[in-house]
């Protein structure tokens, strides 16, 4: 017996695609003068990101999701496209693939940052707590006090034992601080303890207003788990003032989590700033990249209710580690020459090009992001010694790689795009970036077609790595074949402050 269905839609075939292009390009009236125009996006397996105004309609995602079932019959995990439409119809899509090596834009087309070097971090997520000699308990500890206040609050509690406390501390491989010891010699806070009486689950919890760890599920706040994406980070920095009681980190192995509203974490800081104490309380805010917020200067304290009402200093970025120069910064690279400069970024400018030679030979210098044209010489970049991480234009990026200048101290790298321009422009580029460091290249294809109101388009795949097209002649195929229409997804996306 012969199948008569039709097949099933191809993410490699034009006609899948139409449907989300008229959608794309519903809110443009001038699409029919004479011009060309472009639109561009990103759909994975799990959610997208489209420029689209109001909510969709059901057959607008049904359109979305018809080419999300197409990438999970092809194995494909997300594809950024980009479409020119002739005034006549006539229509390029260009479709990059996902790579392992590319780390894709959040929320925005684009091709992403290529992580040059695999695993790196950003150097604020590799950073380590600096030691603090004179950093002591808070004056307030009283075990005595806290101990009974606990029992008194949880008396029918299971607490852990001596056995159970020393195999923590063997896995997490620190000592826990003695308030946090008393704690759980009043309750481990196993759920299994509890059985069904969930007003128990609530008396353990409103002892410190989070939910407690179990005594086996402590764990330290790992640096690489906090939004440590290039393209979120590579511009942040990690500061500590003077004066600071909470060292500005990532992430801490004396930070030890014990409690949680399902987002935040509390924990006791056993690796304090300058001016803290050894074991205070401090949140880890889930929104949040680097640093935590101090609650308390001991568990004493947060268990009577005695807890820090200032906020956390949000200060570390308008420190000169990091600089923006441009018409919304800084006006000129000298001024933000600072020997503690860590990032640089130079943004919108309709001024003359900038001249690197202020911040050569800065010893910390480790970002530099570059709008496209706003370089004077790009080969300056060649004295920078210290980049892990470089943004700048394809026009910029031929200049240092043709002189084979591209600085090989770097972990990431991003091939920023004009506004006008294509936002998938310089693939061939990122390719070459790319191949420097032995890492996989780009795939991309274009398909041709027509944006006419026929149900069926000619689609003519191109597959392209660095930039050398190999064609293949499609057939005609039909928009059709819609399987069960799956749950609503959503792109999540990271708030980074």
């Amino acid at each position: 017996m012969v199948d008569q269905r039709p097949p099933l839609p191809s993410v490699r075939d034009f006609a899948t695609w139409e449907p989300v292009l008229r959608l794309l390009l519903a809110g443009d009236t001038g699409r029919c003068a004479a011009r060309s125009v472009r639109v561009a996006g990103r759909i994975g397996r799990h959610g997208w990101s489209l420029a689209v105004r109001g909510r969709m309609s059901s057959p607008e995602r049904d359109a979305v999701e018809c080419i999300q079932r197409a990438l999970a019959r092809a194995g494909v995990e997300e594809v950024a496209f980009t479409a020119e439409v002739r005034p006549d119809g006539r229509t390029a899509l260009r479709v990059v693939w996902s790579n392992p090596a590319v780390e894709a834009a959040i929320g925005r087309p684009g091709l992403g940052v290529l992580v040059l070097v695999d695993g790196s971090l950003p150097e604020p997520w590799r950073r380590l707590p600096d030691p603090v000699p004179g950093a002591v308990p808070a004056s307030s500890v009283d075990l005595e006090s806290l101990e009974r206040t606990l029992r008194e609050r949880l008396p029918d509690a299971i607490g852990a034992t001596e056995e159970e406390i020393a195999a923590a501390e063997a896995r997490l491989g620190v000592t826990l601080p003695d308030e946090l010891k008393v704690l759980y010699r009043v309750t481990r806070a196993r759920w299994e303890d509890r059985g069904d009486d969930y007003e128990a689950g609530d008396r353990v919890a409103g002892v410190v207003g989070y939910d407690i760890l179990a005594l086996d599920d402590l764990y330290s706040v790992d640096a690489a788990g906090r939004h440590s994406r290039w393209e979120l980070s590579a511009t942040r920095a990690a500061v500590t003032p003077p004066d600071a009681a909470v060292q500005g980190l990532a992430g801490s192995p004396g930070w030890i989590v014990f409690g949680t509203n399902g987002g935040d974490e509390l924990a006791v800081d056993l690796t304090p700033g300058p001016c803290g104490h050894t074991g205070q309380i401090i949140l880890v805010d889930h929104e949040q990249s680097i640093g935590a917020e101090l609650v308390a200067d001991s568990l004493t304290d947060l268990v009577l209710n005695r807890v820090r009402e200032e906020g956390r200093d949000r200060s570390g970025d308008r420190l000169p580690v990091v600089a923006k120069v441009g018409s919304h910064g800084l006006r000129t690279v000298q001024a933000a020459a600072h020997p503690a400069l860590e990032v640089l970024s130079i943004g919108v400018w309709d001024g003359a090009p900038f001249s690197l030679a202020p911040v050569t030979g800065l010893p910390r210098l480790r970002t530099l992001t570059a709008r496209p044209g706003t370089l004077a010489d790009p080969l300056e970049i060649a004295r920078l010694t210290g980049l892990e991480f470089l943004e700048l234009g394809p026009r910029e990026w031929r200049v240092l790689l043709d002189a084979g200048a591209v600085p090989r101290t770097l972990s990431a790298a991003a091939v920023a795009a004009h506004d006008d321009q294509d936002p998938l422009h310089g693939v061939a580029v990122a390719n070459e970036l790319l191949a420097l460091w032995g890492r996989p290249r780009i795939i991309e294809t274009v398909l041709e077609g027509e944006l006419i109101p026929a149900t069926t388009a000619l689609t003519v795949g191109v597959e392209s790595v660095s930039g050398v097209p190999r064609r293949e002649r499609g057939a005609v195929r039909a928009a059709s074949g819609r399987g069960p229409r799956p749950s609503p997804l959503r792109t999540p996306v990271p708030r980074i402050p």
